[in-house]
């Protein structure tokens, strides 16, 4: 069996290879992977591929198989899915997913795979690790039965929020982004849409995950007196300005921040698995289909990312195929 792969590296900022490697051979308590897709964060990765990874976040922001370090050369990524060929006879044959980069095949020890449910295609998997941030976000926030919820940004996380939050009862979701093409997602996920001038107020809780300080501002500017803004964007090393005067006092607004890397402490009886596991399951949902918007091989990477970071090729996940996909 050949073990040979082949990586995607930041080798400059701004600049992506292909570099081959040998795998070694995996240990008792370990897999081979190998890969059938893989996903593109777009948000975190392109800032990552800028070199825009604030130098006192460096160990924040490892993914969780990182090769090299920022800003670069770096192997980074965290969405794959593949096939066990070699491990413990309860996984081989087995689709898995695993916070993996962008790599062919790949070893890792056999806890760090997690199974795809017989239920969830493997294309659609990839978004497991966008899902459990969604997760998290949700266990930070808490929202009640009936509240008033908006989603500011339609990417893929601010999708898969928006996805989570269609299913809860009682609670009537608007998505808001400035892209008027992001209304056809919003009614695939079954959550109104609006841009950000014609939003919704007096809302009890705005999910901000659009990145962007007007965003942030917008996101304060809909809350009813005593409501709550939930940051899930990541700016890297760009500065916010808000206003912060007006209603945010008088109001009792609050903006209060989450992030992926810690279990939320509203759920500390779970662990990181548990999670995963549980985001694997909800992509049973069908609907989650509408944030794959585009796929290339694993040969176009480097060209992709290059697009995806100007903007010249648009997309919510964009899907990397593997030999044979």
């Amino acid at each position: 069996m050949t073990r040979d792969a082949r990586a995607f590296w930041l080798r400059v900022p701004g600049e992506g290879e292909i570099r081959s490697l040998t795998l070694p051979a995996p240990g008792s308590d370990e897999v081979l992977v190998r890969t059938r897709y893989s996903g593109v964060s777009r948000g975190t990765e392109t800032l990552v591929l800028a070199g825009r990874v604030p130098a006192d976040q460096y160990a924040t922001m490892r993914a969780p198989f990182q090769e090299g370090d920022f800003p670069a050369p770096v192997k980074y990524g965290y969405l794959n899915v593949g096939v066990v060929e070699e491990g413990p006879e309860a996984l081989r044959g087995r689709t898995v997913f695993c916070l993996y980069p962008h790599q062919t095949a790949y070893v890792v020890p056999a806890e760090a795979v997690v199974v795809v449910p017989d239920g969830v295609p493997a294309a659609r998997a990839v978004l497991a690790g966008t899902v459990e941030t969604a997760v998290n976000a949700l266990w930070d926030a808490a929202p009640l039965v009936g509240d008033r919820v908006t989603v500011v940004g339609g990417g893929m996380v601010g999708c898969c929020v928006a996805a989570l939050l269609a299913r809860f009862p009682g609670v009537r979701t608007e998505l808001v982004d400035a892209d008027p093409a992001r209304a056809a997602v919003a009614a695939a996920l079954g959550v109104d849409f609006a841009l950000p001038a014609d939003a919704a107020g007096g809302r009890d809780l705005v999910v901000h995950a659009s990145a962007s300080a007007d965003g942030l501002q917008r996101s304060l500017d809909l809350l009813r007196p005593e409501g709550t803004v939930l940051e899930l964007s990541w700016y890297g090393d760009r500065p916010v300005t808000l206003r912060l005067g007006g209603a945010f006092h008088s109001g009792r607004l609050r903006i209060h921040s989450s992030q992926v890397g810690t279990v939320s402490p509203r759920r500390a009886d779970r662990s990181y698995r548990d999670r995963l596991a549980l985001a694997l399951d909800l992509l049973a949902d069908p609907a989650f289909d509408a944030l794959l918007t585009g796929r290339s091989r694993f040969a176009e990477l480097p060209d992709v990312l290059d697009r995806l970071g100007t903007g010249r090729l648009p997309a919510l996940c964009h899907l990397i195929t593997y030999d044979g996909e």
